[in-house]
């Protein structure tokens, strides 16, 4: 069994920085063998893909709406995977979801992740 927990969400304002953090944990869990991604979920909305980082190809990955502005990293001795989120905007405003999936699935769909953190609320004000 993997857990994944997130933390380091909050309130900005707009304009403003946050970094999520997601340690990862579990007998079985490989840093080498899993993408892990962040999925944010507004309320009313489904749950969307915002950037994932893999290992094996050592690429990362982001949404549009995220581009050039958040920035996905990894420590694999640490086993957690960071977002740093710049230039928020209130449309940022989400529970954010650490999550893992097995190396070469489709990396933005959510049914391709096995494996979640329990969310962390990100509140952009305006």
């Amino acid at each position: 069994q993997v857990q994944l927990v997130e933390s380091g969400g909050g309130l900005a304002q707009a304009g403003g920085s946050l970094r999520l953090s997601c340690a990862a944990s579990g007998r079985t869990f490989s840093s080498y063998t899993y993408a892990m991604g962040w999925f944010r979920q507004a309320p009313g909305k489904e749950r969307e893909f915002v950037a994932v980082h893999a290992w094996n190809i050592g690429s990362t990955y982001y949404a549009d709406s995220v581009k050039g502005r958040f920035t996905i990293s990894r420590d694999n001795t640490k086993k957690t995977l960071y977002l740093q989120m710049n230039s928020l905007k209130p449309e940022d405003t989400a529970v954010y979801y650490c999550a893992a999936a097995p190396n070469g699935r489709s990396w933005g769909s959510v049914g391709s992740y096995d494996y979640w953190g329990q969310g962390t609320q990100v509140t952009v004000s305006s």
